[in-house]
């Protein structure tokens, strides 16, 4: 393996036709020097976030793919699902494993829409073409039903966001079928979700009001407005239903879980839906997290953390966040470097 390590997570709009899915999660394997490390999909959200992990060059290449096959078998005209999203492969970033990672990041980045059709596509993060494209929110703003609208002279608040990087300068039946992508360099990013007890979602849309860095936009009734600052560093979070189980979620993205691990995530849910009468259902992981992060997470929950073993940190962190409620949660798979590790050690 290559000193230079990196990851890219396409998040592609299908998580309910395993078939699409499979085909879609195929495409990317084979590829020396490239390994898929999971595919996690949701009915609800109607979403599949796919983590590929290995050398850059062999990475790219692999996504590349995954994106080909993409926008074969996905049309954004039929999408229907509860997570924003604006194309057929939404969000595609590449994330740095190594600490000499990141310009090959930035380099594959750019080097993407060379590979594949003339598509609409957004730089964010790292790579955004300036200051106002750097948050994906703020880029994802109307989503796909808005996005024909937006590229064709309709109202927007802000021109400096409204067109792609790239594109072919026409809405066409491709783009209409495909959509937008966002195409981004960031730092390892955590998607957890935090399970409440609840069908409406009603004290988890506070809650994530409340723990999101934006925090609220406040209103008086003389129409002036303050937007007042959330609880948690560097998070962003929303209150969704999970109609297939029962219950709600917290959705979050932890951008930095050196300055918000997991654990003060969901203590701090778990505190703000009991003041609301209701209670957390454990918590879920989508796609990877770093050994680091989980293991800072163990230290809240283990009794003896000094004196504890990497292994029982791990299962602290996994029994005191609940990350087994909704499935199983696989150590092998689920902590980037085992992952890899096992990889590695399968295709020797």
């Amino acid at each position: 393996m290559s000193n230079h390590l990196i990851e890219c997570v396409p998040n592609i709009s299908e998580g309910r036709d395993q078939d699409i899915i499979e085909k879609i999660v195929g495409s990317a394997k084979g590829i020396e020097g490239a390994y898929v490390l999971g595919a996690e999909s949701d009915p609800d959200y109607n979403r599949t976030v796919i983590t590929i992990a290995g050398e850059p060059e062999a990475v790219l290449i692999a996504t590349s793919k995954l994106i080909l096959k993409s926008i074969e078998l996905i049309d954004m005209r039929k999408h229907k699902g509860s997570h924003p999203r604006m194309g057929a492969v939404d969000v595609c970033p590449f994330v740095p494993l190594s600490n000499n990672s990141t310009d090959e990041c930035i380099r594959c980045a750019k080097k993407l829409p060379s590979l594949i059709p003339n598509i609409p596509y957004y730089y964010y993060g790292d790579v955004a073409s300036n200051p106002s494209r750097n948050k994906l929110s703020i880029l994802r703003r109307g989503q796909y039903e808005g996005l024909e609208s937006r590229l064709t002279g309709g109202d927007w608040e802000d021109d400096s966001t409204r067109l792609p990087d790239g594109w072919g300068g026409e809405w066409d039946l491709k783009s209409e079928k495909f959509g937008a992508m966002s195409i981004g360099v960031r730092n390892v990013l955590v998607a957890y979700n935090v399970n409440v007890d609840e069908i409406d979602a009603k004290a988890s849309k506070i809650a994530g009001s409340i723990v999101r860095s934006s925090g609220r936009l406040i209103k008086n009734s003389i129409g002036n407005k303050q937007r007042i600052k959330g609880m948690l560093d560097e998070v962003q979070a929303m209150g969704l239903t999970l109609p297939s189980h029962n219950i709600s979620q917290v959705s979050m993205n932890l951008q930095n879980v050196n300055k918000t691990p997991m654990h003060h995530a969901f203590e701090a849910v778990k505190s703000i839906v009991g003041d609301h009468g209701t209670s957390t259902l454990g918590s879920e992981l989508v796609g990877l997290i770093p050994l680091s992060a989980i293991v800072e997470s163990g230290k809240w929950y283990h009794s003896n953390p000094e004196h504890a073993s990497e292994m029982e940190l791990v299962d602290s962190a996994i029994t005191g966040l609940g990350l087994d409620y909704l499935s199983p949660f696989n150590k092998n798979k689920n902590i980037i470097e085992w992952a890899i590790r096992n990889e590695v050690e399968q295709n020797e």
